[in-house]
């Protein structure tokens, strides 16, 4: 035994102590034959021999669930040092202490203050000691025991799901597993039947079973049909105490579904099916539906169907709706009511998942018959052929067939076809069709490099019923011929240094041709004629279509020249050859030992911080610009328009010389000098005439010096022959006025206004027999006449 002191837990036997019976307030008989008595041993600095006692323990024991309505004794504690005198005082701790258990402090009695539940916490663990109530020192070390909480049966089953939902095949054998139910107790299964549980069925007889221990539900009926019923309800009973009588129970429901198999072959509601089709339905265009019926469901139910005789058996086919299982009858080629006007077919539906184990069923197909009536309908043309391809050169003329398309009424009546275009095919009219025999042509030049192919669309419609038409695409692809020059790559745009030495390489060119080539462009490259010889640079024609320029000397100099322009020609190998003429531009530019280029302006050397010179010449230009732009309007703002002197509709002149400006007299020097008609001499027949553009160029001829009393009449008369028979003179219908008035004038006035003779002794009827021209002239004179007369 240990050497330090501890509880000991003693049930006694027989007569008891008396230290050890002392009774208690409040007190419930657990064990009445015996008294539990938690014995506390002395502890003292020598080594003590304990008695031997009769039975030693540590742990109490308690029913769950107690009823009664006092306090639930558990045990008592007594310590070797107690003396009955009431010097010790007994303190519990641990799980419960002070709440669900409670000590004497005197006499060490133990009770529970609360029903207990097993369920809840099966055990407690407490702590136990003795003190001295004077001193408050432990008179025992403490000591550790346990209560323990006897089950009775207060739970029922209770089932791991409320509903189950299990499913098994249709037509399934007696004793096939449906699903397991399992029921828990939460009682102590050590102890007694309380969490033994048995199984029984309460409703879902004869169709189900259940085994008693193990809660496995199978089948009990043999062939189940899913078609006469498929969803059973069964309850399940679980009960413990071994199923005995006064056992608690629960139930649970199972919902059992009888899934679908292929136990049903397909059925046509009818053998025989009639249809009817018109002869301008196009391929694969349903003509009606079929449905063969199974009582099955899902893949169970899926049903192919097939033609597997007949006269159109090459005509017609049938495919599978996959959302209602219907047949659908499809024409496959287009159908001629001249040829044939009615089909036999013979259709057959088939499961496509057979069970074996149902084969002894019957066979899970079925067949039909469906008769197909064709409709004759008015048809359109038909066209020889579904697309036509046609090539034509790019140089044709215009007007050139290249192609022909037919079409032909399909009817008996074999009505005649026109052809045309479909101009939204065809915007820009390119081709044209002949509405009689369909020989399409071009209307337009065609080009290759511009569009490849044209891609039209011809029309056949029947002239008596132009509805009916069809259509057919044709695709015309546009030869090449060799009419385009090749050409640079790029613009090429290069420079030299002034120090560059002679047979240096500065550009290397390359070509594209817009033809096509079947066997691979080719092209030479040269000088042209002109800078062939007299050329600072020269050109090598590598012959893999490329090409350099050479410098021919040694050195350039920038101010002496700039900039070169060399022309390069370019010829391909095709027939006909092709040739052009390119240039390239050359900079002579300053660089520095590496040939790099520093500089290619000349002006950069005198002006480097300045405008380049394209930017001056550019400056230039726009002041020009302004400058014309200003005095052209300052041009017309002067300008003043002139009236004629005859206002009216019927005015025949061309060209009227109006002069209508007054003189200020012999005192204005500014004014017309009268002395030019008296000194012809003055005259510069030099100077030629600008109001008209004369279409030979005479020479001025020197006509003779009037004298120096010539009359003005003279001189005018002459000047007026020499016009006559001057080709470059102004046409007859211009008039050309000589005025001059003036204060004390030699000539005096020459105008008619105020002439010496009046008007009464003027007579203009000469004016009527100038012709036509001149009528409007008589009327207004011829007027004046009789209104004075009048």
């Amino acid at each position: 035994m240990r050497t330090y002191h501890c509880f000991w837990l003693l049930f006694w036997a027989g007569q008891p102590h008396q230290s050890f019976l002392t009774p208690l307030s409040k007190r419930t008989s657990g064990f009445p034959e015996k008294e539990k008595v938690l014995v506390l041993s002395g502890n003292s600095r020598r080594d003590l021999h304990r008695s031997k006692r009769s039975w030693m323990w540590n742990q109490f024991f308690l029913l769950e669930e107690y009823t009664g309505t006092d306090y639930q004794y558990v045990g008592k504690l007594h310590s070797d040092q107690d003396k009955g005198d009431g010097s010790l005082k007994y303190i519990l701790s641990g799980d419960g202490a002070g709440d669900l258990f409670i000590i004497n402090e005197n006499t060490g009695d133990i009770q529970a203050t609360k029903r207990l539940d097993r369920e809840e916490k099966p055990v407690y663990i407490l702590r136990a000691q003795a003190i001295n109530r004077r001193t408050g020192r432990p008179v025992e070390p403490e000591s550790e025991f346990i209560i323990k909480i006897h089950d009775i049966n207060d739970n029922e089953p209770m089932f791991t799901k409320d509903v189950y939902n299990a499913s098994i095949p249709e037509m399934s054998d007696v004793g096939t597993f449906v699903v397991q139910v399992t029921a828990t107790d939460a009682d102590d299964p050590t102890y007694g039947n309380s969490a033994k549980v048995v199984y029984s069925i309460l409703q879902g007889q004869p169709y189900f079973s259940v085994e008693s221990e193990t809660g496995i539900i199978k089948t009990a009926l043999l062939n189940m049909d899913r078609e006469n019923r498929e969803q059973y309800q069964v309850v399940i009973q679980a009960k413990d105490m071994g199923g005995q009588m006064g056992g608690l129970s629960g139930t649970t429901t199972v919902n059992i579904t009888l899934t679908d198999v292929n136990d049903n072959p397909p059925r046509f509601p009818q053998s025989t099916y009639q249809f009817r089709a018109p002869e301008s339905m196009p391929p694969d265009s349903p003509i009606g539906r079929i449905k063969a019926n199974d009582a099955d469901v899902d893949e169970n139910a899926e049903i192919e169907y097939s033609i597997t005789e007949g006269d159109g058996y090459d005509m017609f086919g049938i495919t599978t709706d996959k959302d209602t299982q219907e047949g659908i009858i499809t024409v496959k080629k287009a159908l001629d009511f001249e040829n044939k006007n009615l089909y036999i077919l013979k259709v057959e539906a088939t499961n496509t998942h057979v069970d074996p184990r149902f084969l002894y069923l019957g066979p899970f197909k079925d067949s039909a018959t469906v008769r197909i009536q064709v409709e004759d309908v008015d048809e359109p043309p038909v066209f020889s052929r579904p697309a036509y391809i046609m090539e034509v050169k790019e140089d044709v003329p215009i007007n050139s067939v290249i192609g022909t398309v037919t079409a032909q009424d399909p009817d008996a009546a074999k009505n005649p076809v026109k052809y045309s275009v479909d101009r939204h095919t065809d915007m820009d009219r390119v081709f044209n069709i002949n509405s009689g025999n369909g020989s399409i042509f071009t209307s337009k030049p065609l080009d290759r490099e511009a569009l490849l192919w044209h891609n039209i669309t011809v029309i056949a419609a029947e002239i008596n019923n132009p509805k009916q038409s069809s259509r057919v695409p044709v695709f015309i692809k546009v030869l090449d011929v060799n009419d385009n020059a090749p050409e640079f790559a790029m613009f090429y745009e290069t420079f030299v240094c002034e120090n560059a030495k002679a047979e240096q390489l500065i550009q290397t060119l390359s070509a594209v041709d817009k033809d096509d080539s079947y066997s691979g462009h080719q092209f030479s490259f040269s000088l042209a004629p002109e800078a062939a010889s007299s050329s600072n640079f020269t050109l090598q024609d590598n012959r893999d279509n490329t090409a350099g320029i050479f410098t021919r000397k040694t050195r350039y100099n920038r101010h002496e020249m700039s900039t070169y322009f060399l022309p390069v020609v370019i010829s391909d190998n095709d027939y006909p050859i092709q040739s052009s003429t390119e240039t390239v531009t050359i900079r002579v530019c300053a660089c520095d030992h590496r040939g790099k280029m520093l500089s290619c302006n000349a002006e950069a050397l005198i002006h480097p911080t300045g405008l380049s010179t394209g930017a001056l010449i550019a400056i230039l230009l726009c002041i020009i610009i302004l400058l014309v732009t200003v005095v052209l309007f300052a041009a017309l703002r002067r300008q003043r328009k002139k009236e004629p002197l005859i206002i009216s509709k019927e005015d025949i002149r061309d060209n009227i010389v109006s002069y209508n400006d007054e003189g200020g007299g012999e005192e204005d020097t500014q004014a017309f000098d009268i002395g030019t008609l008296r000194n012809p001499e003055a005259i510069d027949d030099n100077k030629l005439r600008r109001d008209i553009v004369p279409e030979t160029l005479f020479m001025p001829r020197r006509t003779a010096t009037a004298r120096d009393n010539t009359d003005v009449r003279d001189f005018i008369t002459q000047r007026l022959k020499e016009n006559d028979i001057d080709p470059a003179a102004p046409p007859y219908d211009s008039l050309a006025t000589y005025a001059y008035e003036g204060n004390g004038s030699v000539a005096e006035s020459l105008s008619s206004l105020e002439s010496v003779t009046t008007d009464g002794d003027q007579d203009y009827d000469y004016l009527s027999d100038w012709g036509p021209r001149f009528k409007k002239l008589a009327d207004m004179y011829g007027a004046m006449d009789s209104d004075k007369d009048s």
